[in-house]
């Protein structure tokens, strides 16, 4: 619960309890005291903090308690409340602090790093390539690209929200879910660190570039604990909405693109794993490959935009900033395997992370040549998470774990894989923190949520170090005494006498570093 929130709630079950027990009703005073200060609380609490459908039972609580010590200022002989009365006032004080409990406005950790963050939006269109998600022929495609930069602190500015268009897209992923649409409408009253059209952090004069990918019915922001974390050490994010896989994207002009529901999509993403000869169609145009193939143009379309924001951004922020010959792609589920068929693609992308999901037929043939780290968990952990939510079906965890070790031991160069035992899938996103219901759920693994994005993180900026920065971190080189929960698997390339790192053979010099493999 926020602050006021909590007070207002305490000082609700004070009043109750004036106008209850007999020996409190007595005193004028505590009455006088308590209940213009649970009015003047509630006022507070709405325009400071803002008002939220899980708080409603409070205020209406302060409203009736409010015009009870009038009456009985007017006519000191009026009824006390009876107990129906008190039994419903406690039951709606009850309701708020458990309300709002379990859908908590959060706070995310502070990021590590020395950088504060900035953050601003951008809309960028592809004319050139049609849009297959919504009814009109004509349409292009277009996206919603969020930026994550290192910034100068500014420590009094105001926060920028964690979910912009909030209004819009928490329904939408609630729909999507299959949940009534207030159900996440606490996420719109979430900030962030970051802080809106800051100032580039003046310490280098470009920072290297990372594009972001979430999974189906999410938004560009859905891994802000990563985001946040990657910029404050010195990375820029580049968080994109792609219409029909967000759950809602809205362009400036107000034009809304709803996500499609997973059964509808699903058929063509599975065509992406496994090709069938008669091929889906979208909007007339025959997809043999799968809809994952159209999703990974638009990191390079995003590529493109960044060149040109590099050159000339409209807002100035940005202009000359972005180290665009050090350039990244993660993602997570749907996301990471549309950054594994970008990479395959697009030879400006230098460093590949995929987070927990099955490679594309295409991506499986062709392998990847960019060092590349993976991160799952085990089968029993797919399973244990089945067991407890549903979804993956065998055939689901061994197209995963095969592909992902697949190509990973066919990299020709450098590549980690990372399995991690006890994470469920949401544990790789920002889910695990909207509510403590999660873990009853079945929502969350076996390893602490706090922890798991403490293993990430720190799996996430060590190898974007080592393959963009330049480092040579530790955590990367072998068993870790911080995460012995990570199983770390990793190939490395030959280094020639020279010092010149050469390719090695597909498989050759495989080696298992795990404290339990």
């Amino acid at each position: 619960m926020r602050p006021l929130e909590l007070l207002l709630s305490a000082v609700n079950l004070l009043g109750l309890a004036i106008v209850t027990l007999p020996r409190l009703r007595t005193r004028r005073l505590p009455g006088l005291a308590v209940m213009p200060a649970a009015l003047l609380l509630a006022t507070a609490q709405v325009l400071v903090e803002g008002p939220r459908w899980q708080t409603a039972p409070a205020y209406a609580l302060t409203a009736v308690l409010f015009l009870t010590w009038l009456k009985r200022l007017v006519r000191p002989s009026a009824k006390h409340v009876n107990r129906l009365g008190a039994g419903l006032g406690a039951l709606a004080a009850l309701a708020t602090v458990l309300l709002a409990t379990v859908m908590p406005v959060f706070r995310f950790p502070e990021p590590t790093g020395p950088y504060a963050v900035g953050t601003t939006t951008y809309h960028w269109a592809d004319p050139g390539r049609p849009e297959l998600f919504t009814d009109s022929p004509d349409d292009h495609r277009e996206l919603m690209a969020q930026v994550w930069y290192p910034a100068e602190p500014q420590p009094s500015a105001p926060r920028a929200p964690y979910i912009q268009d909030a209004d819009v897209v928490t329904p939408a992923m609630a729909r999507l879910a299959g949940f009534p649409e207030l159900v996440f409408s606490q996420l719109g009253d979430v900030t962030s660190h970051a802080v809106a059209s800051a100032r580039v952090a003046a310490d280098h004069p470009r920072y290297p570039v990372l594009i972001s990918l979430t999974g189906l019915g999410g938004f560009r922001a859905a891994s802000t604990f990563q985001i946040q974390e990657l910029v404050s050490h010195g990375y820029v994010v580049v968080g994109l909405d792609q219409p029909g896989a967000a759950a809602m994207t809205r362009f400036p002009d107000g034009r809304e693109i709803p996500g499609w529901p997973r059964d509808e999509i699903y058929p063509l993403i599975r065509q992406s794993w496994t090709p069938r000869p008669n091929a889906p169609t979208l909007q007339g145009e025959a997809l043999p490959d799968g809809i994952i193939p159209y999703f990974a143009q638009d990191v390079s379309l995003a590529l493109d935009h960044l060149t040109k924001l590099n050159e000339a951004a409209p807002d100035g922020i940005l202009t000359g900033r972005l180290d665009l010959e050090r350039a990244g792609v993660f993602g997570i589920s749907w996301g990471g395997a549309t950054a594994a068929e970008a990479c395959a693609n697009d030879p400006r992308l230098k460093a590949c992370l995929i987070m927990d999901v099955q490679m594309t037929a295409h991506v499986v043939k062709a392998g990847l040549r960019q060092p590349t780290l993976f991160m799952t968990r085990d089968a029993a952990t797919f399973r244990l998470e089945r067991e407890r939510s549903g979804g993956w079906p065998e055939e689901e965890i061994s197209g995963t774990i095969d592909t992902m070790t697949d190509v990973h031991r066919r990299l020709p160069g450098a590549g980690y894989y990372v399995e991690i035992p006890g994470l469920f899938h949401v544990d790789f996103t920002d889910v695990p923190a909207w509510s403590p219901m999660t873990p009853q759920l079945g929502l969350n693994g076996t390893i602490d949520a706090r922890r798991a994005h403490d293993i990430i993180n720190a799996y996430s900026l060590a190898f974007f170090d080592k393959h963009l920065v330049g480092r040579s971190p530790s955590l990367l080189e072998g068993p870790s005494s911080r995460f012995p929960e990570a199983r770390l698997l990793y190939t490395s390339p030959e280094v020639s006498p020279t010092g010149q790192e050469t390719p090695v053979p597909p498989g050759a010099r495989l080696r298992s570093q795990s404290n339990s493999w």
